[in-house]
């Protein structure tokens, strides 16, 4: 099985609504993303996936994101909670959506608030 992954970074800043506690006020993350993909075949070229269309559609949902209020972009003006669970889940949806074929996916997502908080979305 092969794998690659791009890392891409925004700053946004966010509220969760219902929560709690500090977090349910608003607020601000310098996220890191990592996007994976795998494959067991690798194109003629001897690629699995081409870096410059994963950071291509990466950077599509990363501008989308940088610099905003998260809480004022669809979906997660009404429909999510701008929560790092979340976001990873609707990154990998966006990017997946852009890249990957029958030989490679678009498999995983780790949304970083924080250098020590990360919560990860994968599909199987």
């Amino acid at each position: 099985m092969f794998e690659v992954m791009i890392e891409r970074n925004f700053s946004s800043a966010h509220q969760l609504r219902g929560y709690r506690g500090k977090c349910e006020n608003l607020h601000g993350h310098n996220y890191r993303v990592e996007i994976y993909a795998r494959g067991r075949e690798l194109n003629s070229t001897g690629l699995l996936v081409d870096f410059v269309e994963l950071k291509a559609a990466a950077d599509e949902v990363v501008n989308y994101l940088d610099h905003r209020n998260i809480n004022e972009l669809p979906p997660f003006d009404e429909e999510l909670n701008p929560s790092a669970e979340n976001l990873a889940r609707y990154i990998l949806e966006r990017v997946a959506h852009r890249v990957g074929d029958e030989r490679a996916q678009v498999y995983k997502v780790r949304c970083f608030e924080t250098p020590t908080s990360v919560a990860t979305y994968q599909v199987d």
